[in-house]
């Protein structure tokens, strides 16, 4: 019994002992923590500050049409928002009306229509509400092309030199933007972060499914109206596209001009955890290498981002990604094959693509068109949503030679042969 109890005491004594040491250890190494951590600094970023916000316009396809000055200017002009510009530009009807000396370039913008030495404006100001944006130069294009597919005047294009600069917040629900400076930002729950490669346009993977499933980087374009525009050269090498796929022949507009493209569906289109069924795809002949073929398959334009409220943080090279209530909207699968546009406030067909619907039902260049549907208001954006959002038979007013003639249209759904 004796030296049981000697044996036990031995034991608990050992045991405190070693306690003590363990513990004696660890306040050591908490010291020692604590004395590198305050011999170590470390600087973090104020927390971004909200710097403006203003209401904006959201054309057909999905493009944001936001209202600003540059230096002194009278009136507020027309700007697009674009990811998809390298820089800032101004109309070139726009700078004259303003009176700004121009500066002869050596400088060269590429688009899909074609190639284009520019002229600048260098050092204005941008005059946003409750925000001014000094010392910025501005490259000279000719935007009446635009201007005419969107029956509004665009006086410019805001894209990498001003959204450097910024964290800019898209709210397409609220139809608001809002501007912050670069800092720490905190992003609301429920969205996708991605964090694209940067030039001066964001890069970013997403996998499309139709063939096949490719994985491939694009360009975010949120100046582009459409949905996914691929080159020739990457759906020829990754045969993403079904062969049995309808394929239609349209026309775009970009720089440079008009451009004949292809039209059909790819089964998906998945950005992050977001996937979109039956998604619209134009083809195009990518002659001016705007994608930079085999490293970019093309860019996901606006008609598709739309349905995501963005925050659009260039100065961490992050875009985040929340949907929004267009999320569950349905993509545009008509097809006519007429291009209108606004001329002398009136809604004129000038292009017509032979053996399509519009084709088919008489249209001829330099109609009129007077109503769609009984709609009368000679809006271009109301009529090419309502062509957008009527497949199978439609009634047009026209006016030819100041005739009036009703032509009746079987408006084609592109998933469809």
């Amino acid at each position: 019994m004796f030296p049981k109890m000697v044996n036990m005491k031995y034991l608990l004594f050992s045991i405190f002992n070693n306690m003590k040491r363990g513990c004696l250890f660890i306040l050591s190494i908490i010291l020692l923590y604590n004395g590198n951590l305050h011999a170590q600094e470390e600087f973090v970023q104020a927390p971004a500050k909200l710097l403006t916000r203003f209401p904006f316009v959201l054309l057909n396809g999905g493009i944001i049409v936001l209202k600003a000055k540059v230096d002194n200017s009278a009136d507020s002009l027309n700007f697009v928002l674009d990811t998809g510009s390298g820089g800032i530009s101004l109309d070139s009807t726009t700078v004259s009306d303003l009176g700004f000396a121009v500066s002869k370039s050596s400088r060269t913008i590429r688009g899909i229509a074609g190639l284009r030495l520019v002229d600048f404006v260098y050092d204005h100001t941008l005059k946003l509400k409750g925000l001014d944006v000094p010392h910025l130069d501005f490259h000279i294009n000719d935007y009446e092309l635009l201007s005419s597919v969107y029956g509004v005047r665009i006086d410019g294009i805001i894209g990498f030199s001003f959204l450097r600069r910024f964290i800019v917040k898209v709210n397409y629900d609220d139809m608001i933007i809002e501007v912050y400076s670069p800092g720490i930002f905190k992003y609301p729950r429920g969205g996708y972060m991605l964090h694209p490669d940067f030039s001066n346009l964001p890069l970013f993977t997403a996998m499309l499914k139709d063939g096949r499933d490719v994985t491939e980087r694009f360009i975010f374009d949120s100046g582009a109206g459409l949905c996914l525009l691929l080159s020739k050269d990457f759906v020829e090498d990754s045969s993403i596209v079904k062969k049995t796929r309808p394929i239609y022949t349209t026309q775009a507009e970009g720089l440079g001009g008009k451009k004949i493209m292809q039209l059909t569906v790819v089964k998906e289109v998945r950005i992050g955890p977001y996937k979109f069924k039956q998604v619209p795809v134009h083809i195009f002949d990518d002659e001016y290498n705007v994608t930079t073929y085999p490293l970019l398959g093309g860019l996901i334009g606006n008609d598709l981002l739309r349905r995501f409220n963005l925050i659009i943080n260039y100065p961490e090279q992050r875009i985040y990604l929340k949907p929004n209530t267009h999320s569950i909207e349905n993509f545009d699968y008509a097809y006519t094959g007429l291009g209108i546009y606004q001329v002398d406030s009136e809604i004129r067909v000038i292009d017509i693509i032979p053996g399509s619907p519009g084709d088919i039902a008489g249209f001829k260049t330099g109609d009129v068109i007077f109503s769609i549907e009984n709609n009368y208001s000679k809006n271009i954006q109301a009529y090419k949503n309502l062509f957008q959002n009527s497949l199978g038979k439609i009634k047009v007013v026209i006016f030819r030679n100041k005739e009036p003639m009703i032509l009746t249209m079987i408006v084609k759904d592109i998933r469809k042969k």
